[in-house]
């Protein structure tokens, strides 16, 4: 029975998960702090499969010669419509929030208006940029590591010990939900996904075929941020050219890019818990885009 109840948690983890961070219909039938938890772990799976499917036009405008940049852009367009721009809207909340000055109490309630000043305006312009360059720079591998990466930060936002700034909200929901050690078993698993994909993509960018020498196929290793099991899912049509793949050092950009990805997270995470008192729903979405963000451009500058 202990087992049919764990399997249970894990599907209700995953849709909560699912239902959460991206715009698919997905029926949450359970949600409570316990399946808050099981999803938050879960997230950069998630994240992952975000980012393989959002980074499709990097590979696909290459394939037919076009600029590295217009790849990047769609690139990052869909991945604000697979999500809703959730995460956008809350790093444009907080920094409204953190860019008045205003007490905390004050700050949060700036967050939550509806409409976006002029803090909120300009980070959210230099982010999205940030990305474009830094994507059309590093490629399609680093780019699902990226997308990983973002949501990876959840996974430590929401650990035991940091507390929520309000008593409602997504932030209250999940909020120390996330026990140890799943945090440095998440973190273990998703660097381990992270140098395979980029040996997979060196190994992919090696590749010549006759008479298309734009076309190679990239075999990625999707890593249960659970369970830590690989699986193998493959992607056909990658194109090996420049600003689309990580180079021969690719097995130690990826695992590093996530790493500062996480660490810029965490830097802000404790900026925002000790002037908000806590995370709330516009902190984990800021933390994900700061993660995400840092990701692509350690990649871009070491690829």
């Amino acid at each position: 029975m202990r087992g049919f109840a764990r399997v249970g948690r894990q599907a209700d983890g995953w849709r909560f998960s699912a239902g959460t961070l991206t715009v698919f219909p997905v029926r949450v039938e359970r949600a409570d702090r316990k399946v808050a938890g099981q999803a938050m772990v879960l997230a950069p799976a998630v994240g992952l499969m975000l980012g393989l499917v959002a980074g499709l036009p990097l590979p696909l405008v290459a394939l037919l010669h076009g600029p590295p940049l217009l790849g990047a852009a769609l690139a990052v367009g869909a991945l604000a419509v697979l999500t809703r721009g959730l995460h956008l809207d809350g790093l444009a909340d907080l920094a409204d929030g953190l860019g008045s000055g205003k007490p905390a109490a004050q700050a949060l309630d700036i967050m939550k208006k509806s409409d976006i000043g002029p803090f909120g305006v300009m980070t959210l312009v230099l982010t999205l940029l940030i990305q474009a360059a830094a994507a059309a720079g590093a490629g399609y591998a680093a780019f699902v590591t990226a997308c990983a990466a973002g949501r990876l930060a959840l996974v430590w936002a929401c650990r035991a010990g940091v507390p929520a700034a309000r008593p409602d909200g997504l932030g209250a929901m999940v909020a120390g939900t996330v026990r140890p050690p799943a945090p440095w078993l998440v973190t273990a698993a998703a660097l381990l996904a992270a140098a395979a994909l980029g040996l997979a993509a060196f190994l992919a960018g090696a590749v010549s075929l006759p008479g298309a020498d734009s076309l190679t196929a990239d075999s990625l290793t999707v890593v249960d941020s659970l369970t830590g099991a690989a699986t193998a899912a493959g992607f056909a049509a990658g194109a090996a050219a420049p600003g689309t793949g990580i180079g021969t050092a690719g097995v130690l950009v990826l695992p590093a890019g996530l790493l500062a990805g996480l660490g810029a997270a965490l830097l802000l995470l404790r900026h925002a818990g000790r002037r908000l008192g806590g995370i709330t729903g516009d902190v984990l979405g800021a933390l994900v885009e700061t993660a995400t963000a840092t990701t692509l451009v350690v990649c871009a500058l070491l690829g």
